[in-house]
């Protein structure tokens, strides 16, 4: 039974397991949801993700849902296709640095980003006004973010050391979205776009710049 990824191009969550999808060259269908018509909110989504978001996945009969738990999933059940090298689990100092890259994502980027985002995608989506200084206040702080990134990816390649990991991936969706909200942190600072550039390189972003792309069997 192939791998069955439930979710939207809208959302940022789905593409990250894509793109963990792709870069194991993993098969798997695409179940794309209509977010703006509510179908995430519909009795037979919920019955598999309780919150009402995407994504979720079915692998041969497991249901399992948040996108990052999902990638760290596929990458132990996968991990002689590439997972391992994704998600070290077996070399505690790097499966250590790669977890603090992670973090970093999580808290430092992603919450910054998804404000900005709410306010000036997310809100006039739904026909509504977008607060600018609540917007103004999360660029601020992105760009203040993003200076500390700056002198440390001055120290090392990646996000998670010297290579490319999950703590890299996790930042590619709202990352190569900023330039809508008209923000070019991504580009103005040296070693952040030097990395930039180097994230957004991968086959594996290539083949969902356009949209979520399933991997036929």
């Amino acid at each position: 039974m192939v791998l069955k990824l439930y979710g939207s191009d809208l959302s940022t969550t789905t593409p990250m397991v894509s793109l963990v999808l792709h870069e194991l060259n993993l098969p798997f269908e695409f179940i794309k949801l209509d977010l703006l018509q509510g179908e995430h909110k519909q009795p037979e989504h919920v019955a598999h993700q309780p919150f009402g978001c995407v994504p979720y996945i079915n692998d041969s009969g497991l249901i399992l849902y948040e996108s990052r738990a999902i990638c760290r999933y596929l990458c132990r059940k996968y991990a002689d296709r590439g997972g391992r090298a994704l998600f070290p689990v077996d070399h505690l100092e790097e499966y250590t640095r790669v977890e603090q890259g992670i973090s970093i994502e999580q808290c430092t980027f992603d919450p910054v980003v998804r404000m900005m985002f709410t306010e000036r995608v997310y809100k006039p989506l739904l026909g509504l006004k977008g607060n600018d200084q609540v917007f103004d206040e999360a660029r601020a702080k992105l760009d203040q973010n993003l200076d500390v990134y700056d002198k440390i990816l001055g120290e090392q390649k990646y996000m998670g050391g010297e290579t490319f990991t999950l703590a890299d991936l996790f930042h590619i969706p709202y990352a190569t979205r900023l330039s809508q909200v008209g923000c070019d942190f991504m580009e103005s600072k040296p070693n952040v776009a030097r990395w930039y550039k180097d994230i957004t390189s991968r086959q594996s972003w290539l083949a969902n710049a356009e949209g979520i792309k399933a991997i036929s069997a």
